[in-house]
């Protein structure tokens, strides 16, 4: 039987789910929460604030599974409120600034298990936000695909059907939907 040092530190590490709009990246985290609460550990959960999509107190996935969460203006705020925890789980990390990657660091850095959503191209296909950053720093990255709502292939861009051009737009499928490479450049 394997028995831990006295002296050994507690070892925490990011891991990145990143992909299109419509691929499941929510649920993803959902379902890795769950299992740290099923493993009796401890995990505190945060959103952007500007996320009142579906719930201001929840993360839900677009198939509806949810879990509550703690709505935050900015990462800074993240560490005096996961003191004592052994994961965080973050959603939508697109949408907070790049403090989110020293953030990041800092709770692994301390042991803390450190699980982020967020897409990772904004509506023109260039790295969106702080999430490429996040990916570079992370020990392990998950990477979903959508179905292209065009032709069935897989989907990695999120395709904006409306004229605007500002960056940060909430939507759903009224606004988006995913598509392949061939169908996003048509």
């Amino acid at each position: 039987m394997f028995t831990e040092p006295q002296n050994a530190q507690k070892t925490g590490w990011i891991e990145v789910i990143c992909g299109s709009m419509f691929s499941g990246k929510s649920e993803e985290l959902i379902r890795r929460l769950k299992r740290v609460e099923i493993a009796g550990k401890q995990a505190r959960i945060f959103k952007p604030e500007t996320d009142t999509r579906y719930d201001k107190e929840h993360i839900v996935s677009h198939d509806a599974s949810r879990i509550p969460c703690l709505p935050v203006a900015s990462p800074e705020s993240i560490p005096a409120l996961a003191v004592g925890v052994d994961v965080v789980g973050i959603d939508e990390a697109q949408f907070f600034d790049d403090s989110i990657c020293d953030i990041a660091d800092h709770l692994a850095q301390a042991g803390v298990r450190v699980i982020v959503a967020g897409l990772d191209m904004d509506f023109t296909g260039k790295p969106f936000g702080p999430v490429p950053a996040l990916m570079a720093r992370a020990e392990y990255v998950t990477k979903l695909h959508a179905i292209c709502a065009k032709c069935g292939s897989l989907a990695n861009y999120s395709y904006r059907k409306s004229q605007e051009q500002e960056l940060f737009l909430l939507g759903e499928r009224d606004l988006y939907e995913p598509r392949c490479r061939t169908c996003y450049g048509q």
